[in-house]
């Protein structure tokens, strides 16, 4: 029983050992099948340093370390070892299908590079293999060991892995890595690097000054400053005109130049960095801040003052891109025919400007006036003081005095204060003074009552905006200015601080003064007139000075009224040569009108109308003397026909007597020399010269009357000899 017990035993293990040599048959099974890896290219891993790979051939120095990422099929971790063989040109296995030099030991032990560790496969068709350059010593003295020699011509080092115990080179081409000691051909040290990026960025901001300075003004404006500027932009406009006009020239140059910057700075930050985010991001962000921002600050402030000195520098940019930037600006100058540098938007706009000056309501002008000093600025900025304000007092009388001070002020709105100036009760329209007589001497209060103007108070907050409507709704023109004082220990109350018109909104806009035919010489600062001049002795076409017809006060009141003296003022010079301006000053005519011996009267009798003193003057009776009728009627027979006729007020007789004594007859006792006196008073002597009119003139109505007698000291101190008064003949 024991055998057959045994056999039982021996076919019950039967199954166990046919597993085992099952699965040893596949494992030799697997082996035998295995496949060799197969590089179909490779790829320099992250570089530092002097490490660096072109045209397919790595370049490492001395003792450097590196890290190779491997392309390919089955690149996993079943590699056992990887290796570098060389073989130099002419050996067996440098080119072609010559015998593998992986397969040499001494090939791969003389190899410039070494392998450290396995082949590290992160993913599936690529790997990470560490790579350590010998140094030359060590290479040599394994060269010599093995029974080789070191030779110093370039080797072409294949990349070797070992397969079933046998080293096979990979790849369908055979790798190329070359050991270099030296520095490649476009290394930059790191201190370079930071120098060259450093003076790019500076010259890139400097080019975008010039191209900001030179620009900034068009060729129109330069114009303007050079007509119109003061004499250092003159000088600056002159400068930069012959450049400006070579707009399209210019700015080619400038962009070509600063794009050709900005590409070289992100260049240098690549090699710098080594990352192209960072590159990206750090180029972009000093462009900005240096090459942008920094020009505009200053450009916008000191532009036009820096232009004339970088004229030189921009010169300097042309004749460089002179190849490139001179045919652009001409194509740029026959295609588009107008400079590219010039704002075509603020071309429009003033356009748009002039186009509607004429309609000061357009939406435009009120949206650009309402958005600048309209909004920016309060009545108080142009308000004229309290102090400076041409006003009168309630207690005012409108005489001749109070009358012709208004008309001398010039202005059509006067405010009425009562007691303080402070406290304007009421305003006056020089309108309102059509129908008043100032002889009638009308209280002030009587006036500014009957009209009632009602006055318009508003804040010195209150913006010059809001302050344009409500001069628009035609209530006022003139607006009283006032604010809350709250200071000291009392209640707050309305202080008046001064005046606005409409006219001041209208200067703040157009910012420029307005100056009627009323105005006289003003001091555009602090808005009031200036010193009074001196009288002019010219022929005064706008301004009248009324004051010289007020009557002073303790002189005795001449007959003739300050109105009919004006008028009659006014009447001589106008209309008879003999007292124009040209031959007798406004001042001397006036003295001689408000003489008493001038001004005299005729009382009409009506029970002698043939009296003779009713006769100015009788026909062939020689006179020396003028006469201008004032008021009353007259009679007046001309010839020998006795023709008559009645004339009235503004008639005057005699001209002919005022003429020269060289051009008329003189009498014989014109030699007679008169004592001393007064120049005005008439004696009954003969005078230089006598005037027989052929006609006569007989008074029907009480008359008052001019009558200037041409005396010997009377005429030549009027005429333009005489030396106490400047007239011009």
């Amino acid at each position: 029983m024991l055998p057959n017990s045994n056999m039982v035993a021996s076919l019950a293990d039967l199954p166990f050992l046919l597993m085992i040599l099952l699965l040893c048959w596949r494992i030799r099974d697997g082996a035998c099948c295995q496949q060799a890896p197969r590089v179909l290219g490779l790829r320099l891993e992250n570089p530092e340093g002097r490490v660096y790979m072109k045209e397919r051939i790595i370049s490492a120095p001395q003792g450097a370390s590196f890290k190779l990422r491997l392309f390919g099929s089955d690149l996993n971790g079943t590699w056992p070892l990887v290796a570098f063989a060389g073989a130099r040109p002419g050996e067996d296995g440098a080119e072609g299908d010559a015998a593998d030099p992986c397969e040499q030991d001494t090939r791969r032990d003389s190899s410039d590079f070494e392998v450290t560790g396995r082949l590290m496969a992160d993913e599936e068709y690529s790997g990470l293999i560490t790579v350590q350059t010998r140094n030359k010593t060590s290479v040599s003295s394994v060269a010599s060991s093995t029974g080789g020699g070191y030779d110093a011509r370039p080797t072409n080092h294949h990349l070797c892995v070992l397969i079933n115990g046998s080293w096979v080179s990979v790849g369908l081409d055979r790798l190329q890595i070359n050991n270099d000691t030296g520095q490649p051909e476009d290394y930059i040290p790191p201190w370079g690097l930071a120098v060259l990026i450093v003076l790019l960025i500076i010259l890139c901001g400097v080019l975008r000054s010039v191209n900001l300075s030179l620009l900034w003004l068009d060729p129109l404006e330069l114009y303007v400053l050079h007509s119109c500027g003061s004499e250092e932009d003159k000088r600056a406009a002159k400068r930069l005109e012959p450049i400006r006009r070579r707009g399209n020239f210019l700015v080619c140059s400038l962009l070509f130049l600063c794009a050709l910057g900005h590409s070289v700075l992100g260049v240098l930050l690549y090699r710098a960095l080594g990352s192209i985010v960072a590159a990206v991001f750090t180029s972009g962000f000093l462009i900005f801040l240096v090459s942008e921002l920094v020009p505009h600050i200053v450009c916008s402030g000191y532009g036009f003052q820096l232009a004339p000195g970088l004229t030189w520098l921009a010169q300097v940019c042309m004749v460089l891109t002179c190849p490139l930037s001179c045919p652009l600006g001409l194509v740029l100058d026959l295609a588009l025919r107008r400079d590219i540098s010039t704002c075509g938007v603020r071309e429009r706009a003033m356009e748009m400007i002039r186009t509607n000056v004429n309609d000061p309501y357009s939406e435009f002008v009120k949206e650009e006036f309402s958005r600048g000093a309209l909004r920016s600025k309060t009545v108080e900025d142009i308000l004229t003081p309290l102090k400076d304000c041409f006003m009168l007092p309630s207690s005012a009388v409108l005489d001749f005095s109070t009358m012709s001070e208004i008309m001398q002020s010039g202005y059509t709105r006067v405010p009425v204060y009562e007691e303080e100036r402070s406290n304007i009760v009421e305003i006056l329209y020089v309108k309102d003074l059509a129908l008043v007589d100032p002889d009638d001497c009308t209280p002030m209060t009587t006036i500014t009552k009957f009209y009632n103007h009602p006055l318009h108070f508003v804040f010195n907050d209150t913006k010059l905006d809001a302050m344009l409507e409500e001069f628009k709704k035609g209530n006022s023109a003139l607006a009283i200015v006032q604010k809350v004082n709250n200071e000291g220990e009392g209640d707050p109350f309305y202080e008046v601080l001064g005046l606005v018109t409409l006219e001041d909104v209208i200067e703040e806009i157009i910012k420029s003064e307005i100056l009627d035919e009323s105005d006289g010489y003003m001091d555009m600062k602090v808005k009031r007139p200036l010193a009074p001049l001196e009288m002019s002795l010219e022929p005064r076409s706008v301004h009248e000075e009324f004051s010289l017809f007020r009557l002073p006060e303790g002189e005795p009141k001449i007959r003739t009224s300050p109105q009919l003296l004006l008028a009659t003022h006014r009447f001589l010079s106008r209309e008879v040569e003999h007292f124009s301006p040209a031959r007798v000053s406004e001042k001397v005519l006036f003295h001689l009108l408000r003489h008493p011996t001038v001004n005299q009267e005729v009382h009409f009798d009506s029970s002698n109308r043939l009296s003779p003193d009713h006769y100015l003057y009788t026909r062939n009776h020689p006179v020396d003397y003028f006469i201008l009728l004032l008021q009353g009627r007259v009679e007046v027979e001309i010839g020998k026909e006795g023709l008559k006729f009645e004339n009235g007020a503004f008639t005057y007789y005699g001209v002919s007597a005022l003429t020269a004594p060289s051009s008329v007859h003189q009498s014989p006792v014109s030699a007679q020399r008169r004592p001393p006196g007064d120049p005005f008073e008439l004696g009954d002597a003969t005078s230089p010269s006598s005037y027989c009119p052929d006609y006569t003139v007989r008074a029907l109505t009480d008359l008052q009357l001019i009558r200037v007698c041409v005396c010997v000291r009377l005429y030549f101190c009027v005429c333009p000899c005489a030396p106490k008064h400047r007239c011009a003949r």
